[in-house]
């Protein structure tokens, strides 16, 4: 009897350890589970917060010159955007790349895009003429005039515009696939898809740029004295000073 009762006791003791275990177990596959969840809420924050990928795109706008009218197809909508044309008015030049199409008339710039739609125009001023330009990467789109500089958001689908002061001089233009940069004797400017309008920095009296280069979305200016570069990221210029003959 004494036998049978300790056996009951010892089965009762284990029973009481497997349940203990199997809680134990349960408890650790919880923490696991939660610990998981928290790694995927986090996983999915970074991805949704993430920067787009700045990948060079395939042209996803088409030109069409009709009698009366300038049509741009999108690929991406599958939709056409209609420019009726003036009495008289000419075509002069017509580009795309990537998400942008800018047409140029005798009168006015006409600028698509695959990513906001419509058809988004900017008025030349009297006495108002090209100098250079339309240049166009994937998202941007700059162009020099007698009197402005004139970027094309492909971002916002905006034209932007900065008016050149008397007697500044545009002495280097450059365009990638996410940014537009020129720099004058008196300061550099800058835009991308990613905030509107231009960004400015300034250059000293005789900070004579040196080379101004763009490539996807980078834009740095070398002047005699300093290093400039603007990022798309950021939409700001930064500055390192590099001296005099270096």
């Amino acid at each position: 009897m004494w036998a049978c009762a300790r056996r009951r006791s010892l089965a009762l003791g284990f029973a009481a350890r497997r349940a203990a275990g199997g809680s134990m177990l349960e408890r650790d596959r919880s923490a696991i589970v939660r610990v998981a969840l928290v790694l995927l809420s986090a996983l999915q924050s970074e991805a949704a917060t993430a920067q787009p990928p700045l990948a060079s795109l395939e042209d996803r706008v088409q030109w069409h010159v009709l009698a009366r009218e300038l049509v741009a197809v999108d690929s991406t909508s599958g939709g056409e955007h209609r420019a009726p044309l003036g009495v008289g008015e000419r075509v002069l030049d017509t580009r795309v790349d990537g998400e942008v199409g800018v047409a140029q008339t005798e009168r006015r710039l006409i600028a698509v895009s695959a990513n906001t739609g419509g058809v988004h125009e900017l008025r030349f001023r009297s006495g108002e003429r090209v100098v250079a330009g339309p240049l166009l990467g994937d998202r941007v789109a700059l162009v020099v005039t007698t009197q402005r500089a004139l970027g094309f958001d492909a971002g916002s689908g905006n034209w932007l515009e900065a008016s050149l002061g008397p007697q500044e001089r545009v002495v280097a233009v450059a365009v990638a696939n996410h940014v537009a940069a020129l720099a004058t004797d008196r300061r550099a400017l800058a835009l991308s898809p990613t905030r509107g309008g231009f960004f400015e920095a300034p250059l000293a009296l005789q900070e004579a740029p040196v080379s101004l280069s763009a490539s996807g979305d980078l834009a740095t200016l070398r002047t005699r004295t300093r290093l400039l570069v603007y990022r798309a990221s950021s939409s700001r210029w930064s500055q390192r000073s590099v001296g005099l003959g270096n």
